[in-house]
C-alpha cells in the first residue's frame, strides 16, 4: 500500500504502526521519527523562508494569505502523480496546519490520481486524538496493531488520571500564541483537567482563540504552560523571556511563584499524534511536581525573570 501523509502527526502515527516503509511521501514539517525526513517532500509551507519570523510577524503572514485566499502549504502534484498512492492522510481541522481534505481532493482530480482514497483526521478532544491510532490502522490495514497501542496509550492516560484524583486542582492556563495572545484549544483543555488542573479561558474541543492580557491576569493562573505552535523548545524559550516585560502577566500567580514553563510544543502538544500522551505526562509535572516524575532534558523549561 503507497501513503502520502500532509500532517506530521499522521506521519508519526504510521511509524507506530510500523508501516514507514509503506509512506511514499510526507510534509517538510515531518521530522519524527528522524528517518521521516528522509522521504520526498510533497507538501511545503507558502509563507516566507529564510530568517526566523516573530511571532507577531508569523500571525501577519498568515492572516493576510488567508485574507487573499492564498493557500498556506503547496502540493507538489507531479510527485503525487508519480506515486499514485492508494491513501492520503490529511485534515481539515486548521487551515494552518496543514493542506485541507477538499484542496487535495481537487488536485487529486485535475492531475488524475482521484482512485486515492484522502483520509481527514480531524479529532478536537483528546479521547479522539488517541482514536486516530484506530482509524489510521484500519485504513491501513493494521487494526491489530492499532488496537494495541491505542491500549498501551490509553494505560499511561489512566496512570496520570488515577494519580491526580487524589490531588488538589491547579488553576492553569496554556498560551498557544505569543503575539497576539491564544488560549490553547482542542484537546488541551482535556489534557489539563487529566493532569490535575483547571483550565482557564477555553473550554474543552473548543478551538484555540485570541485572549487579551487583562483576561490572562484576571484568571489569575496558578501555573503557566508556555506551547506556541510550531515551536520547539529552544524557540519557545526565546519568546517566553518577553512574558514577565507584560506588567499584566508579571501580575500573576504562577509569574510571581515562578511557574512559568516553556515546552516542546511541536513534539508533545501542537501534534495530534501517539506522543501526546508524553505531553500529557510532561503537563501533569509542571501541575503536580510532587506526585509525577521529572521529564528529563529538552522538553519543559521553568521561565524566570
Amino acid at each position: 500500500m503507497k501513503v502520502v501523509s500532509l500532517l506530521p502527526s499522521a506521519t508519526e502515527i504510521v511509524y507506530a504502526l510500523g508501516l514507514g516503509a509503506e509512506l511514499e511521501a510526507v510534509t517538510d514539517e515531518c521530522d519524527f521519527p528522524p528517518e521521516a525526513a528522509g522521504k520526498p517532500v510533497v507538501s511545503r509551507s507558502a509563507l516566507p523562508q529564510g530568517r526566523p519570523l516573530s511571532s507577531r510577524e508569523i500571525d501577519e503572514a498568515v492572516r493576510s494569505r488567508m485574507a487573499a485566499h492564498l493557500p498556506l502549504y503547496e502540493l507538489d502534484r507531479e510527485l503525487i502523480e508519480r506515486i499514485q498512492p492508494d491513501v492520503i492522510l490529511t485534515q481539515d481541522l486548521c487551515r494552518v496546519c496543514a493542506v485541507p481534505a477538499g484542496q487535495v481532493q481537487r488536485a487529486l482530480r485535475e492531475i488524475g490520481a482521484d482512485g486515492a482514497a484522502v483520509l481527514s483526521l480531524d479529532p478536537h478532544t483528546l479521547d479522539e486524538v488517541l482514536e486516530t491510532v484506530a482509524i489510521v490502522g484500519r485504513a491501513l490495514g493494521v487494526e491489530d496493531r492499532a488496537r494495541e497501542l491505542l491500549r498501551t496509550l490509553r494505560a499511561r492516560v489512566d496512570a496520570v488520571r488515577s494519580t491526580t484524583l487524589r490531588l488538589p486542582s491547579i488553576r492553569v492556563f496554556c498560551l498557544e500564541w505569543l503575539d497576539p495572545p491564544f488560549v490553547g484549544g482542542h484537546w488541551i483543555p482535556d489534557m489539563v483537567e487529566l493532569a490535575g488542573g483547571t483550565n482557564l479561558l477555553n473550554g474543552k474541543g473548543r478551538p484555540s482563540r485570541a485572549v487579551t492580557w487583562r483576561e490572562i491576569r484576571d484568571a489569575n493562573p496558578e501555573v503557566v504552560l508556555f506551547m506556541p505552535c510550531g515551536y520547539y523548545l529552544g524557540e519557545a524559550e526565546e519568546e517566553a523571556a518577553e512574558l514577565y516585560q507584560n506588567a499584566e502577566f508579571a501580575e500573576t500567580p504562577a509569574a510571581r511563584e515562578k511557574s512559568v514553563f516553556a515546552v516542546d510544543a511541536t513534539s508533545f502538544f501542537s501534534r495530534p499524534g501517539p506522543r501526546i500522551v508524553e505531553g500529557l505526562e510532561i503537563m501533569a509535572w509542571a501541575i503536580h511536581p510532587q506526585a509525577f516524575p521529572e521529564p528529563g532534558a529538552g522538553v519543559i523549561t521553568r521561565i524566570v525573570r
